[in-house]
């Protein structure tokens, strides 16, 4: 089995790597095919490091004296690459989500399709798992976490599902968790429904949104001038933070103003119109479907009053 087929591989790379020997970024590692394709571009000079927080992508590691994985959170890579002693990159690839090995590993939890374990987590060795916040949380964070990130309607009434049912028997597994709906929703919105649900959860999790804010602002710092950020999302809550992150370099309100009054983002975004795959790529690779690519293009630095 494939570990993780490259969602727009080639449009990605080829967006990204202006500058054969520049130092890049892989924000997401998984099994490798990203960074593969960016060391195939870069000279001898190049460099590429790598970041994961699942251990089970240290199985892909690459033998090449231009790679270094970095077994870490990507909201954390400006001072991952300070300690090595890097402040300046030519530009950072973010493919976001989970891993076709991570929805594939039952027991991992991610998905809707495998009995597993209440788990979800990407980095394995963290405390917080789904079946903590569904068994421990209360009531209205429950409600809230299914309402803000699985985008679902009947948020509170699922929550209320949930805390009525833990008292009886503890939900541990996908199935457990499944069957206290499956017969609520109808047929023909129920791999939607779980899909949705399954997501907040892992979004929980992780801290998904909050990691990729910090990283989407530490590439303000981290890119150099005319260098490039390119990321990869697949649900509405992700694409719609670098989309606004490209545009006003925030995730609220307006672009800040330079000293003499003129709007400035950080970024420039390259393209008007969001990339997405071609049938030819969604056919091979169901995955494909759903992906977004957004490329920014680092200004030059703002003006300091």
């Amino acid at each position: 089995m494939t570990y993780h087929e490259p969602v727009l591989l080639q449009q990605s790379v080829n967006l990204l790597v202006q500058n054969p020997d520049g130092i890049y970024i892989d924000a997401t590692f998984g099994g490798g095919g990203h960074s593969r394709e960016i060391l195939s571009r870069l000279s001898p000079a190049g460099r590429l490091f790598a970041f994961d927080q699942d251990i089970d992508a240290r199985q892909n590691i690459i033998e090449d004296a231009r790679f270094q994985l970095i077994m870490s959170n990507f909201r954390y890579i400006k001072n991952q690459l300070r300690f090595l002693g890097i402040t300046q990159i030519d530009g950072i690839l973010a493919d976001l989500g989970v891993s076709s090995h991570q929805f594939d590993t039952g027991k991992r939890g991610f998905s809707t399709r495998f009995e597993g374990e209440l788990d979800m987590r990407m980095n394995q060795e963290q405390n917080q798992t789904a079946a903590k916040i569904i068994n421990e949380a209360n009531e209205e964070d429950i409600a809230r976490i299914f309402a803000d990130y699985g985008e679902i309607r009947a948020a509170k009434k699922w929550a209320n599902i949930i805390v009525h049912a833990r008292k009886e028997n503890p939900i541990v597994s996908t199935s457990d968790l499944k069957k206290l709906f499956e017969h609520k929703i109808p047929e023909v919105r129920r791999n939607k429904i779980f899909a949705q649900l399954f997501q907040a959860l892992r979004i929980e999790v992780n801290d998904e949104l909050k990691a990729l804010e910090e990283m989407l602002l530490s590439s303000i710092d981290i890119i150099k001038p005319n260098g490039r950020l390119v990321v990869i999302s697949y649900h509405s809550l992700e694409d719609r933070l670098v989309k606004r992150f490209l545009k006003n370099g925030k995730f609220e309100g307006e672009p800040q103003r330079d000293i003499y009054g003129r709007w400035y983002a950080p970024f420039e975004p390259l393209q008007s119109k969001v990339i997405v795959a071609e049938e030819a790529e969604i056919s091979k690779n169901p995955r494909a479907r759903s992906a977004k690519l957004r490329v920014g293009i680092r200004n030059h630095a703002e003006e300091k009053k």
